[in-house]
């Protein structure tokens, strides 16, 4: 059975907007963390996201022709599972929506031989299958920034904030 690995890049206070990237993450791009999520990457032969995620991904990705920017040939190759009940499309090669029969779905996927299913930030997925344990493990990875604001952990009910 594969496992369903969850990988979120989040600041210390619990912050992993995808709108505010630009604040929280991307000035503290370093080799290191590029190599990281590299290997990361590799560990996986699929990838489960949700549609905020997949969209953001799918806008940048499919664009790098080579691995300079971080492990593009194989984000661009292998199959993208997105579970959306509004995205009509996915366009963005080996892209698969899921939006209905989602927990039966994800369980024919563990069921498949292979490595890690990894799902990339995606907090709401995140959330929801971790109220029906479907996931086998979370690798979380702290950007060294506190927010300030209320975090999407706290939102969504995962920690109390105070």
């Amino acid at each position: 059975m594969r496992k369903l690995v969850v990988s979120e890049w989040v600041t210390l206070d619990g912050v992993l907007d995808a709108d505010s990237m630009d604040v929280w993450f991307n000035p503290y791009h370093s080799e290191e963390r590029a190599a990281y999520i590299t290997k990361t990457v590799h560990g996986a032969d699929a990838l489960l996201l949700g549609r905020v995620t997949y969209e953001m991904l799918a806008s940048y990705w499919p664009y790098q022709k080579n691995d300079d920017n971080g492990p593009a040939s194989k984000l661009n190759s292998v199959p993208k599972y997105v579970v959306s009940s509004t995205l009509k499309k996915a366009e963005w090669k080996n892209s698969t929506i899921i939006n209905e029969s989602i927990v039966e779905e994800i369980a024919k996927l563990k069921q498949q031989p292979g490595k890690e299913i990894q799902i990339e930030g995606s907090p709401t997925l995140v959330q929801s299958l971790s109220q029906l344990a479907l996931l086998m493990s979370i690798s979380s990875s702290s950007i060294p920034l506190s927010w300030g604001a209320e975090s999407a952990f706290s939102k969504r009910g995962w920690i109390r904030p105070g």
